[in-house]
Formats: C-alpha cells, structure tokens, sequence
C-alpha cells in the first residue's frame, strides 16, 4: 500500500487528475480520472477516513485483500491503493459500457438466451474463481457488474462486502441488497458463504432473462416475504431450458 501526499482538490498524488463523479456511497466516492503521465483512464474510489468506523475500517481492509487476490479476466482490476492523512485511493480498471443493470433496462422482457448466457457464464466463472480462493462476494446484483467493451466482456466488480472464508464454517454477517439476497442473510441465521452468491447468481439470471427482479414489490416488507416463500412467476416467453 503506497504512502503520498495528497496535491489539492482535482489532482490526487500527483498522479491521477480527478474528473467527474461516477458514484457515491456512505463514506467513499468514485470519480472517473487520468493518469498524469500516460493518459490511461481509470476509476478512483476516494474514501474519507475520518468517517470510517471500526467495522467499516476493518471492511475495508477486507475489500482490498480481497481485490489482490482475485486476479481474473472477469473481475475489474485492483492496479493500486494509495493511501494518504486524509483519504484512501483505490485505483481501480475502468468499464467503458455502463453496467448490468442499465443494460437490462434497455431490454424490455430481457435479453435473448443465448446473450444472456454469453453474460452469465462469465459472471458464474468469476464467482468460481473467487470462491476456489475462499474469497465470498455477497453483494453481487447486475449494478456490480460492468461492460468492457474493448475486451468484449463482462467484469465483476465492488467487493465492499466480501470476506474471505473457510470451507464449512458458517458466516454470521447480514449485508448486500434486499431483493438480490439469500433467505439465510435476512433471517440473520448463519449461513453457507459460496451458498448465498448462488442465490444471487440465480436472481441475476432471472433478471437477464425476464428483464426485471423475482422478488421485487411495491415495499420491503412485500419482498422480503416474497423471498422467504421463495415465491415467483417465469414469464412465458422463457424456453423451459432455461426456466428448469
């Protein structure tokens, strides 16, 4: 993990001329920049460490161990972490396609099988990887996983929520995203870490294919129950192939 100082509001040090904002969360923001020196493109997650916690902190060092570790053609690329008094900076492989989710919602009923398989695979060979390196994501939905164009694939990406496990001992955490996560998590049960990824996979597949979430209502508490009656309907336009 690289020291530097930091060199003012639009350059970070010194090395990286930073743009415009791409996303905020509670204590970071990523923001499109350009290398000083050799032009190249890349995302910066910016985070404020005056406003990590204990927990946070120690997540976010579980982010970046994680991130080192997975090195694979359909996971976004660590290049470096630059750390300062103030701030962190992950730098990070930037997609030149928007992501998943914005893809899906220009496909009304969803894609034709055969690109959504094109997409899946990959997503379900990143997560293999990850898995065989004991690595659990548990926050994959289509906003985590970005288009690269150029390189004609599919990349996963925020590992806010991962952790590193052992095989057959039970993960305790609750985190991710409502409609995208295992009954187990919500119920606060400890649960199977390659387990609840699964589940995901299988909702983003949904989703590929319908063109809109399983379990998705007008409020939470409909959802949630949705989920724990594992209750949903498959659209007719979807082959039995797919749907079993």
């Amino acid at each position: 993990m690289a020291g530097a100082q930091g060199c003012g509001e639009g350059q970070m040090a010194g090395l990286y001329d930073l743009e415009r904002t791409l996303g905020k969360g509670h204590f970071a923001v990523v923001k499109l920049a350009r290398h000083v020196f050799t032009g190249q493109r890349v995302a910066v997650k910016v985070i404020d460490k005056s406003k990590l916690a204990g927990e946070a902190a120690g997540q976010l060092l579980q982010e970046v161990r994680c991130m080192k570790l997975v090195q694979h053609p359909n996971v976004v690329r660590l290049y470096e972490v630059i750390d300062t008094h103030a701030k962190l900076y992950l730098i990070l492989e930037l997609g030149d396609g928007g992501d998943m989710f914005d893809h899906i919602m220009r496909h009304e009923g969803g894609l034709a099988e055969a690109r959504a398989k094109h997409y899946f695979a990959q997503i379900v060979h990143a997560i293999s990887y990850c898995h065989k390196l004991h690595v659990v994501h548990r926050d994959l939905k289509p906003e985590n996983v970005v288009f690269f164009r150029e390189q004609g694939v599919v990349k996963l990406t925020d590992f806010g929520f991962s952790s590193l496990f052992q095989p057959g001992k039970m993960l305790t955490t609750s985190c991710g995203s409502l409609a995208y996560s295992a009954p187990e998590i919500l119920l606060g049960d400890e649960y199977d870490a390659p387990a609840v990824d699964i589940w995901s996979l299988g909702v983003i597949l949904y989703m590929l294919v319908c063109g809109h979430p399983p379990f998705q209502e007008a409020n939470d508490s409909e959802t949630l129950t949705m989920i724990m009656d594992c209750r949903y309907t498959v659209p007719p336009h979807v082959s039995a192939q797919c749907s079993e």
